[in-house]
């Protein structure tokens, strides 16, 4: 047993949660975890199910920069615990690494059902509780957890219910809480293309980022329209959006006076996908290029490179994160501990923290985790 006993509870057995876990049971503490349904339930489905466990960014100023909310409150954070720490932990617990060619690290099984089973059987010896927690109260010395069941005292409690789940448990706690906002997610248009085309190397001009757009039943989605709703999580609806669909230089006049008996859609088909042409030019897609008058020529020209959406919200039940939770300025940064309440920290997305696709928001998870659990076991 670690010296100067103490009753850990950790709620919420996510990616922080049982992060935090294994470094407290390593480290000779006992750990009581709560979670109402299975632990590293969410872990299965990241990465497409092959668990994007970090990104390859090894500079942790840098590392930060891609995080919209939590930049600056995670150098410390980073500076503890970085991509290179994660990779050697996992490698630790027998998980062998590999870094595709656009950085995101996964493990070589390419399988996130592999990660959970390995890490799971690393904190075998936590004390499980499948209880839904109701509220966190503060006692005279200890913390009291009241769940569906029963209640339950420990001096030491770390939250990490994640991003999307209530933070009613902390209605007895005077915390600020920062409304959570969908992020990463697919956006609500105001015009409808057929479900299913992609277009790659668009130009977001509102965020100047280039990336591959999804056009959905719904609107649009994709990993370029992620980073815009993770950028604009907290912009008020309507709100437009402008992108150029052919970010080169696109001399349609000469175009037409090689193919001049060549329908429109046909010459644009060589550049963006047909079925996307024929609905953003309906009149025009049939009219052969030797008909297409300079006007019209100019009017084309304009629609590819300054495309325009209007985004009306964001589609339910998609989102993969949210932009709020425990508002940062309430935590300590090099300890993860709530400043008004010694002994209770907050890790991972329940944090108003949240980063861009591609292991970012499990980097917050390893690293906060790591930071909580070493500032538990040092005092």
């Amino acid at each position: 047993m670690a010296q100067g006993y103490k009753d850990i509870a950790i709620i919420g057995a996510g990616a922080a949660g049982c992060f935090c876990t294994y470094f407290l049971l390593k480290a000779g503490f006992d750990v009581t975890l709560f979670d109402k349904a299975s632990p590293l339930r969410t872990l299965l489905p990241t990465g497409g199910g092959r668990c994007n466990l970090a990104h390859a960014i090894f500079d942790f100023k840098e590392l930060a920069k891609n995080y919209p909310r939590g930049e600056k409150f995670l150098y410390s954070v980073f500076s503890k615990f970085s991509t290179s720490d994660t990779v050697s932990l996992f490698e630790e617990i027998g998980i062998e690494t590999y870094t595709q060619e656009n950085g995101r690290i996964f493990p070589t099984s390419n399988s996130a059902k592999d990660v959970r089973e390995k890490l799971l059987k690393k904190i075998k010896n936590a004390n499980f509780i499948k209880e839904n927690v109701l509220e966190i109260s503060k006692l005279d010395k200890d913390f009291k957890i009241k769940t569906t069941k029963a209640e339950y005292l420990f001096s030491d409690v770390v939250v990490a219910i994640g991003g999307k789940s209530s933070l009613d448990i902390l209605k007895n706690l005077d915390i600020n809480i920062i409304e959570p906002k969908p992020s990463l997610v697919g956006l609500n248009t105001n015009i409808k293309f057929p479900a299913g085309i992609v277009i790659k190397n668009v130009l977001s001009k509102d965020i100047n980022q280039f990336g591959d757009i999804l056009f959905t039943h719904f609107g649009i989605s994709g990993p370029l329209t992620y980073t815009i709703s993770s950028i604009k999580a907290r912009e008020s609806f309507p709100y437009n959006l402008s992108f150029d669909l052919y970010p080169e230089t696109l001399d349609l006049q000469n175009l037409f006076n090689k193919n001049p008996h060549k329908d429109l859609k046909n010459i644009l088909s060589e550049f963006l996908p047909i079925n996307f042409v024929k609905s953003l030019f309906p009149e025009l897609g049939e009219i052969k290029a030797h008909k297409i008058d300079g006007k019209a020529r100019d009017l084309i020209l304009d629609k590819i490179h300054n495309f325009e959406l209007t985004i009306f919200g964001t589609n339910k039940g998609e989102e993969t994160v949210t932009a709020g939770g425990v508002d940062l300025k309430e935590i300590n940064s090099k300890t993860m501990e709530c400043k008004k309440y010694p002994h209770l920290y907050f890790i991972g997305e329940v944090l108003d923290i949240d980063g861009f696709c591609g292991g970012f928001n499990l980097q917050n998870a390893w690293s906060t985790a790591f930071v909580a659990a070493q500032n538990i076991i040092s005092i």
